[in-house]
């Protein structure tokens, strides 16, 4: 057994995919598989099966997986230790952000950076909530919308950054919009067909604990991934769509947002994670998080309604 085979066991016993690991180890898959069989034969026992596209541990696995994440976060710690005694002269940031931040606050907040440190690579991965936290593992740092999820591991800072309001989304035609009012009681908005984010989406779970503080039923017309796939389907007169304010900053010659009402029960906490603050992190991701915790950048119009 060698500490490469035990670090790639943690990778594919956390994804329960081979290719999956082979892409975040920057392996092929060949070279991955290789690895664990000679794992498998220096234990004398195999560690895993195959599961229609992923793997399922067996008995012995799931032990010796426990020891591999072990190892896994105590090589993490030992690298982000080495990356912070390099400085930010050079170096490569990865950032994980779900969809709103993603999409509004980050580019600027990169390019604000970029402009103070160019010898930085910032990688960037975005997706849902549940996608990021999924992920987490392998980000310097994390933004996410909604509730920070229960059970996180310690070695997790955790820094509660700007607020958000979810608004409703309607045509320019629609009978809400002119009316001539800019904001609606949840009430209203459930007799009308809606338009639903995609499960593990931030939107989405503010909107369904709204509607079930109110003790409403949603009619869901259509369910889809992605802001600017709800955007579209408002358009096109599906329905009612739920999105971020700060997606609706810029003009829209054929959308109308409106605020809901009870506002509190449409209002989000965005947070930012640190998955190595325990140890101190890299000063590229202090740098950031300083940045990043400092206000939103110059540059980001302010958000539109009516």
């Amino acid at each position: 057994m060698t500490p490469d085979q035990l670090l790639t066991f943690a990778m594919v016993a956390q994804h329960r995919n081979i290719s999956r690991a082979a892409q975040l180890l920057h392996l092929s898959q060949p070279a991955v598989s290789g690895q664990l069989r000679l794992l498998q034969e220096s234990l004398g026992e195999p560690l895993y099966h195959r599961e229609g596209r992923g793997i399922e541990l067996t008995p012995t696995g799931q032990q010796l997986a426990q020891y591999a994440q072990r190892a896994q976060a105590a090589y993490a710690e030992a690298q982000a230790f080495r990356r912070a005694l390099k400085g930010i002269e050079a170096g490569t940031l990865r950032l994980g952000a779900s969809t709103t931040p993603a999409s509004y606050v980050l580019p600027y907040l990169v390019a604000d950076f970029h402009g103070r440190h160019p010898g930085i690579r910032i990688e960037m991965l975005d997706g849902n909530t549940a996608e990021i936290m999924r992920e987490i593992t392998e980000l310097d740092i994390a933004f996410i919308e909604g509730g920070v999820p229960a059970n996180l591991s310690p070695e997790i800072g955790v820094y509660p950054w700007h607020r958000d309001n979810i608004v409703a989304i309607v045509p320019n035609t629609h009978p809400l919009a002119r009316t001539g009012t800019v904001s609606v009681p949840l009430e209203t908005l459930a007799s009308y067909p809606l338009i639903w984010r995609e499960p593990g989406s931030g939107v989405r779970q503010v909107v369904e604990d709204a509607f079930a503080a109110r003790g409403l039923e949603a009619r869901i017309a259509l369910e889809l991934a992605g802001v600017e796939g709800v955007k579209e389907a408002v358009r096109a007169g599906m329905g009612i769509g739920f999105v971020s304010a700060m997606s609706m900053r810029h003009g829209d010659d054929i959308l109308t947002s409106l605020a809901i009402r009870p506002a509190a029960l449409l209002s989000r906490q965005f947070s930012i994670l640190v998955p190595n603050a325990a140890s101190g992190g890299s000063h590229a991701s202090r740098a950031f998080l300083a940045l990043s915790q400092a206000g939103l950048p110059a540059g980001i119009p302010p958000a539109r309604q009516g």
